[in-house]
């Protein structure tokens, strides 16, 4: 099959075979056929690999790679380093695509190459249903939230320059961080103005609820890239010098006799 535009699905499981073919049938119904499915077994204690065999015998496009369990970044890695795709969109075992996204992400890379990442708008299903909000991209707020999801396309050539996936981010956002790595500030970020992807929503759903583990992911994500935010610590310092000396001002001209009067004065 071509390689030129061909586009390689990461699909990592761990513990999800029972939405695994709900998945890999999202894949096969893309209306764009050059692509490659790379479905990574996670030492997942289920029957991930039967389904994952399954497909592989009716679909030669699907490929099928097992590790003991190392996690969902690691996964991820290891998926792309099967790969042969000149595109990447990493889609976890439980989530869909609509039949165009593929189509339509490939048709914007052709004709705007300067793109480095594509992404759509999105719902969420299962325990929790509606239009997933996301505010619009832009780096100077993308650096404080993330506002794309995992299942993005973007170059393989883009991916080899960075780090891959971090195994440090444990608690989630690894997929956030990833963006970080991959990113400039003037790089171009395009979103397809239609919902193609669906998020599955499921009260064990690796989603990221603890005060305390939002917090620690933060702080790693700061650690990982000191050379985004080192910029911003002398602004952050800066504001609470004022602040600081706004307090010392503040607090001087209430105590003073002519703010006591002043005070008394207007009460009259």
């Amino acid at each position: 099959m071509n390689q030129k535009n061909k586009v390689s699905i990461i699909v990592p499981c761990y513990k999800q075979a029972e939405y695994l073919s709900e998945t890999l049938d999202s894949v096969l119904a893309q209306t764009y056929s050059n692509w490659e499915c790379v479905i990574v077994n996670d030492g997942s204690p289920d029957n991930t690999e039967d389904i994952a065999k399954k497909y592989l015998g009716e679909d030669c496009r699907f490929k099928y790679v097992s590790q003991e369990n190392k996690g969902l970044a690691t996964a991820r890695n290891v998926g792309i380093a099967n790969s042969e795709g000149e595109f990447i969109l990493p889609l976890d075992a439980d989530d869909l695509i609509e039949p165009t996204y593929l189509e339509k992400s490939i048709q914007h890379f052709t004709s705007s190459p300067e793109t480095k990442l594509v992404y759509c708008k999105a719902d969420k299903f299962g325990d929790e249903t509606g239009y997933w909000y996301l505010e619009d991209y832009a780096f100077s707020k993308f650096i404080w939230r993330n506002c794309i999801f995992c299942s993005a396309l973007y170059r393989r050539k883009d991916y080899d320059n960075t780090k891959g996936y971090n195994p440090n981010m444990v608690h989630g956002y690894e997929d956030w961080d990833f963006w970080l790595q991959l990113l400039n500030p003037e790089d171009k970020v395009f979103r397809i103005n239609e919902v193609l992807f669906h998020y599955r929503v499921k009260k064990t759903s690796m989603r990221i609820t603890n005060s305390t583990h939002i917090n620690e992911s933060h702080i790693q994500i700061f650690k990982n890239h000191p050379q985004i935010y080192e910029q911003y610590a002398q602004n952050i310092i800066s504001i609470q010098n004022d602040l600081m000396h706004y307090k010392e001002s503040y607090s001087a001209i209430t105590s003073s006799l002519l703010y006591k009067i002043g005070k008394k004065l207007h009460l009259l």
